[in-house]
């Protein structure tokens, strides 16, 4: 009960900030006189996501399913990238100029080769998106386990604690709230860069519904497509939000 209610008093803020943005938009509209082309009402948006939300439904399972794929692929590779940096300290060294080299081309660049090598399905998509967050869970995370100061780590050194014993007792906890702000900031880099290579070449998916209906030039469902998959960003985020509060459960 008790944790129902903090969650409302700190969810009601996001809700009535959209619910003002949203009346806004409608009324504002509408007032306006702008064209339904131009700026549809999230009323008429709202109701062509409704009428159609078995093919949005399944674009949106396809494309979460990606989107998490490769959320959590780039997380592991980051994860164990930054645990051998430490344990090995050349390896950062060694390792970092070439993923500094592959970051600074944005990963939608490599869509194309990425479709390329894996096709079409999901596994291309998969890629792409671990390839988005690889980097930022590495260099956050990276950053966290170099938080503790020298003399707690020397201290530990004193008491008979190991290389992986001060990582373990000391390093991770401290790294902790990086890592979760990489992961926030993975998961949204994975979702957008999953849905921009399903509008280039995919069987499936949200960015694939966008990419078909502009075409059509169905707006109504484009925008209805892009609410959809606000929805689907906003229900992931809130999944990372409540593992925020379980890992870094101090602050």
């Amino acid at each position: 009960m008790a944790r129902g209610l903090k969650f409302l008093r700190s969810a009601w803020p996001v809700v009535a900030a959209l619910a003002l943005l949203l009346l806004l938009w409608q009324f504002g509209a509408a007032a306006l006189d702008i064209p339904t082309y131009i700026l549809p009402r999230p009323a008429e948006i709202t109701v062509t996501a409704v009428a159609k939300w078995p093919l949005l439904g399944n674009a949106l399972m396809v494309t979460l399913i990606e989107a998490i794929g490769g959320f959590l692929l780039g997380a592991a590779i980051g994860i164990v990238l930054a645990v051998l940096m430490i344990l090995v300290p050349p390896l950062e060294a060694l390792l970092m100029p070439i993923a500094v080299v592959i970051n600074a081309v944005p990963s939608i660049a490599f869509v194309p080769l990425v479709l390329l090598w894996f096709g079409l399905g999901m596994e291309s998509k998969i890629a792409i998106g671990a390839l988005a967050v690889v980097l930022v869970v590495l260099l956050n995370l990276l950053a966290g386990l170099k938080r503790p100061e020298a003399d707690a780590i020397n201290l530990m050194r004193s008491f008979g604690a190991g290389r992986v014993g001060i990582l373990w007792r000391l390093q991770l906890p401290a790294a902790m709230p990086g890592l979760v702000t990489g992961l926030r900031v993975g998961l949204a880099r994975s979702t957008i860069a999953v849905i921009v290579a399903e509008m280039m070449g995919a069987y499936s998916g949200i960015g694939q519904v966008i990419y078909q209906a502009t075409g059509q030039v169905d707006y109504l469902t484009v925008w209805a497509a892009v609410f959809v998959a606000s929805l689907g960003s906003l229900a992931l985020y809130g999944v990372l939000v409540a593992i925020d509060r379980k890992l870094v459960w101090w602050r």
